[in-house]
């Protein structure tokens, strides 16, 4: 966190130009029933106040963009520590009626079995599956549909999609994660050699009856493997 900073006065400084409000913006995935899930919120203020919004708010006088981001996240969901990626600066003129408000939107990436519900509830918050959102205010239907792209593109080449499940998944489970990013069905033979052959995941002494008596092994995904892998030239790349 940044120290408090002692400014000098405006009037003698950048005179004649504007001043603008900047905003953070997050949309926050997750996964929940096979369904990838978008976390939303009614609006507590006006303009628009009691439709449905991104998670957001105002940077702080003496915040980073990080920082506040962190924050905005940290209030509502209670978690720290997560997987979080800017995604863009949005700008138009019109885009917020009552004033010039900048938006930097982030998108992030949350176990649904960490967050703290006391928290989401008390703020009204829900998540919606990503294929029957709410009409959302402003250019935020955009923002979602930017996040969505980004994260189809970067989950091929990056691990992220393991930051939507528990610490220990089943094959099964983690293909779900991927057929729910890229709403569609994957071939599950190609998609088990894909994954096992990159030789990232640990096998745990431990199965998964949920769905049948012959059951589904428990993997863990190695942190430290992929770490020493990468540095070594390694690429992660899942086909889909």
């Amino acid at each position: 966190m940044n120290q408090a900073l002692t400014r000098p006065d405006l009037s003698d400084y950048y005179t004649g130009q504007a001043r603008h409000l900047i905003a953070i913006d997050c949309i926050i995935f997750g996964f929940d029933e096979g369904e990838l899930k978008l976390l939303a919120i009614r609006r507590q203020i006006e303009p628009n106040r009691g439709n449905w919004s991104l998670i957001g708010g105002f940077i702080n006088e003496n915040e980073s963009l990080s920082d506040a981001t962190g924050r905005i996240i940290r209030n509502l969901t209670g978690l720290e520590h997560i997987y979080v990626s800017q995604l863009y600066a949005h700008g138009e003129v019109n885009r917020d009626p009552v004033a010039r408000v900048l938006s930097v939107s982030y998108y992030a990436l949350i176990k649904c079995q960490a967050y703290n519900q006391q928290l989401i509830d008390a703020a009204g918050a829900r998540w919606f599956s990503i294929s029957d959102l709410p009409q959302l205010i402003f250019d935020h239907p955009e923002m979602v549909a930017m996040a969505l792209a980004e994260l189809r593109k970067e989950v091929r080449v990056k691990p992220i999609g393991f930051e939507l499940l528990p610490p220990k998944f089943t094959l099964p489970q983690l293909q779900c994660v991927y057929e729910a990013i890229y709403q569609k069905t994957l071939d599950k033979r190609n998609f088990r050699k894909n994954i096992l052959q990159m030789d990232l995941l640990e096998r745990l002494d431990e199965k998964d009856k949920t769905n049948s008596r012959k059951g589904a092994w428990f993997y863990r995904f190695n942190t430290d493997r992929y770490k020493q892998l990468s540095s070594n030239g390694f690429y992660f790349y899942v086909s889909v």
